[in-house]
């Protein structure tokens, strides 16, 4: 969908942009085509579109061969996706957030243009649920990447980028001037995709539960964050991996958290 387009659509639809759902609609048909290359879907393949506000993203992945899930939080917006003639999806009327009653695990790819002010909560629960996906591509605010693709040691380093690095390799892929939205916003946005990895495996609910408790208290010993659990089996865990018993979790790598979980939870 084009600008011309999208503004008739919006137009003949009545629809108003919310910003309580951060709705921007993306009209740039290059960009479009861009992001649909990038999420290398296949024949078959199971999709999760999150966010797919009037479809801009949705048309070119129904004239696909695959299945297609599409979750919208604006009941207005799904409910004109399921009249529309060119969508071929399962539109689900819900807060992805919110969302129970789907099956995580089948997805293959998840596609996203993602709100800033929830762009972390789902992630971690697309981490937590969706173990399966081979890849993930979102769009994110540009200044949101500094957050998602950060090295320990550094102010931006958290749960957000340990999950991130634990599910694989992350890639930014295009830069989205705010012209390509209606409406506008005054930011700029990039796409970027993470391709799922060996250490994928280790992520469920409970290890993104403990990665956020690992973080709770980041400015103190990562010690004092772990006072739930058996202080017998946290020294243990300490001494099995050598770990400085001042140490912080902003100073671990990621694949250490995994080693770390193993020997207190499994």
């Amino acid at each position: 969908m084009d600008r011309e387009t999208t503004n008739k659509y919006l137009k003949t639809h009545g629809i108003l942009p919310e910003s309580r759902f951060g709705q921007n609609f993306l009209c740039d048909e290059d960009i479009i085509a861009s992001i649909v290359e990038i999420a290398g879907i296949r024949k078959g393949d199971r999709v999760l579109e999150i966010g797919p506000g009037i479809g801009a993203l949705t048309r070119p992945l129904s004239a696909m061969e695959i299945d297609l899930t599409s979750v919208e939080i604006d009941k207005r917006l799904s409910e004109i996706l399921r009249e529309d003639p060119d969508i071929n999806a399962q539109v689900i009327d819900s807060d992805f957030l919110k969302l129970t009653d789907y099956n995580p695990e089948a997805f293959d790819i998840v596609i996203s243009n993602l709100p800033y002010y929830v762009m972390t909560d789902i992630m971690k629960k697309l981490f937590a649920e969706c173990i399966n996906a081979r890849k993930m591509v979102f769009m994110v605010e540009e200044e949101a990447t500094a957050r998602i693709d950060a090295s320990p040691k550094t102010k931006q380093y958290g749960p957000l980028a340990v999950l991130t690095a634990v599910y694989g390799v992350y890639s930014e892929e295009l830069t989205v001037q705010g012209s390509c939205f209606i409406p506008a916003p005054r930011t700029t946005s990039a796409v970027i995709s993470l391709t799922r990895s060996e250490d994928a495996k280790a992520l469920n609910k409970e290890f993104v539960r403990f990665v956020d408790t690992c973080f709770s208290m980041r400015r103190k010993k990562l010690t004092n964050s772990l006072k739930a659990y058996p202080k017998e089996i946290v020294e243990g865990a300490y001494s099995k991996l050598g770990l400085d018993p001042n140490v912080r979790a902003e100073e671990l790598a990621p694949e250490v958290f995994i080693s770390l979980y193993d020997a207190i939870i499994n």
